[in-house]
């Protein structure tokens, strides 16, 4: 490893990944997993000695490959690293990462460039879901810069729209792990559900807040911390994940009546930490269940706008997200529009331990 390996660092909506090709990396998962330890600096709280910002946020990873299935046309395995413990994990998928793999295809040549946009068509290898991705190539060279905003990006870029043709998948392998829309646990009533992320969603006001908190605050609350722990690892149980103690799944996310005219208002645990804002794929999940008759969000949340827009409030502003339902109640798309931005294409090192 003295020479390195090609490494791509992309912000992607709100979270900041390291992308690199399957071919570039060991293909044995523990062999791997350890690299990208090293590459990120894990374990240490402030990952000095690699490339992680020290928040769950910008430690991510995006590993992509050609796909063998005839509907995508490449493979994007998500790997969260952990920052201050010796942690990889593939238990969930990330919309934010998802939305610079686009990018990263095209600029690796694994997509060729359409004039003015082009699709590229992902399978999501930890969910086995399929995600559209179009993003802007005149000139057939990907274009970061734009005019979309996402709230928690300080600055503007190229729309990446991103569209699951029927749901965002399920890494737990149904919409309601639980089978119910309701369910009442450590004596507190949630809705557990997974349209692309796992999440067990409850009402601020059921724990006492009123869900116009700053991530600060809550964090903060080591009262509220261990309610909400205990409550993650019984419904991790419930929702079919097993002991998910170490786990970044389920996300715990508190929701409330809208205070900017959104459609509903959102803290999201991640699952210790409090998100700047809310993930891609949590946010569609609970644009699901505020779409969804008889969840935890009614009471609390409006009604969906038109087409199936739902406007989902979190600390850094405002995240649109589309789902649409059928009669049944059951999602038949979903979507919305990101952004994402390439920070540095070259060759990184990790860390060599000398045992002479």
């Amino acid at each position: 490893m003295s020479s390195g390996l090609p490494c791509m660092l992309l912000r992607g909506g709100t979270s900041k990944g390291a992308y690199f090709l399957a071919s570039d990396l060991p293909a044995e998962p523990t062999e791997r997993d350890e690299l990208l330890l090293r590459l990120m600096g894990s374990p240490d709280p402030r990952q000095i000695d690699g490339i992680g910002g020290g928040h769950p946020l910008t430690s991510k990873v995006a590993v992509v490959s050609p796909s063998p299935d005839p509907r995508a046309d490449v493979d994007y395995l998500f790997l969260q690293v952990a920052v201050d413990r010796a942690v990889v994990s593939d238990r969930q998928n990330c919309g934010n990462v998802l939305a610079g793999v686009g990018a990263f295809a095209v600029e690796r040549g694994l997509v060729p460039a359409a004039e003015g946009s082009t699709r590229v068509r992902v399978r999501m290898v930890n969910s086995a879901s399929l995600a559209t991705l179009t993003l802007h190539t005149p000139g057939r060279t990907v274009r970061y810069a734009g005019d979309a905003t996402v709230a928690g990006v300080p600055r503007s870029a190229a729309p990446v729209l991103i569209e699951f043709s029927d749901t965002a998948g399920s890494a737990t392998g149904s919409l309601l792990p639980t089978g119910q829309r309701l369910d009442r646990v450590q004596g507190l009533e949630v809705t557990c559900i997974d349209n692309g992320m796992p999440v067990v969603v409850l009402r601020a006001a059921d724990v006492g807040r009123t869900g116009a908190e700053s991530p600060a605050e809550l964090e903060a609350d080591r009262e509220l911390a261990a309610r909400l722990r205990d409550l993650r690892l019984e419904a991790g149980e419930r929702m079919g994940l097993g002991d998910v103690t170490t786990a970044t799944v389920p996300k715990i996310c508190l929701v409330a009546p809208p205070a900017a005219g959104g459609t509903v208002a959102t803290r999201t645990f991640i699952p210790e930490r409090v998100h700047a804002s809310i993930g891609v794929l949590g946010a569609v999940t609970v644009a699901t269940a505020v779409a969804l008759p008889g969840t935890v969000t009614a009471g609390v949340a409006g009604d969906p706008g038109p087409e199936g827009r739902v406007r989902v409030e979190h600390p850094s502003g405002v995240t649109d997200t589309v789902v649409r339902v059928d009669d049944a109640g059951h999602p038949t798309s979903s979507g919305l529009v990101s952004t994402a931005r390439k920070l540095f294409d070259g060759i990184v090192f990790p860390y060599e331990e000398d045992h002479r």
